[in-house]
């Protein structure tokens, strides 16, 4: 028997978790030999512009959504935080995670939105989500370095730098390690 919650749901078109979670299959994301072929010639670029050419492309893997429903939140999300409508952002990609748990970049893209608005506590959460998610996310690894920092972290910000540049030597936070190795940690 259908409860009268699931009927009041489906006719207000809020779709109830349960159908949410079945309705977002991560499993349809990119393989991962594809992501392991992009950091191989991310690491063996001889040239900066050679690996932000690859870097980019393993952007283009990690926001291309595993579905249409994912994706629209993902580039609604991205939209408003490009108009700097960062509430209308966060209300995107909460959505998204609501929809979509195992995704990695809509916690990466939560965590970004609150970082800018120095939320770090929140922020390293959702960065520790999308590592879970995704361990190849170099960008969320250095996301979470730079978090570390605005906690106060900088011990444990170095060493997720110095993970993020063993995936990426190229980072442009891979200037910031001098500063890490040269303080009191």
């Amino acid at each position: 028997m259908v409860s009268k919650w699931l009927i009041a749901a489906l006719a207000l078109g809020v779709a109830p978790v349960a159908a949410a979670a079945e309705g977002c299959d991560t499993a349809v994301l990119v393989e991962p030999e594809k992501r392991a072929e992009v950091l191989r010639s991310i690491r063996e670029a001889e040239t900066e512009m050679e690996a932000r050419g690859h870097a980019n492309a393993m952007w283009d893997i990690w926001a291309t959504a595993p579905d249409a429903r994912a994706q629209e939140l993902l580039d609604e999300g991205m939209d408003r935080r490009e108009a700097h409508d960062f509430e209308g952002a966060i209300k995107a990609f909460d959505a998204l995670v609501d929809y979509c748990p195992g995704y990695a970049e809509g916690y990466n893209q939560r965590a970004f939105i609150r970082f800018m608005q120095r939320d770090y506590a929140p922020a390293l959460t959702d960065l520790e989500a999308a590592i879970t998610r995704a361990p190849d996310h170099f960008a969320a690894i250095a996301g979470k370095a730079l978090t570390l920092m605005g906690l106060g972290r900088n011990g444990e910000a170095k060493t997720a730098l110095e993970e993020a540049l063993g995936l990426n030597p190229w980072l442009p936070e891979r200037g910031l390690m001098g500063m890490l190795e040269n303080q009191d940690i």
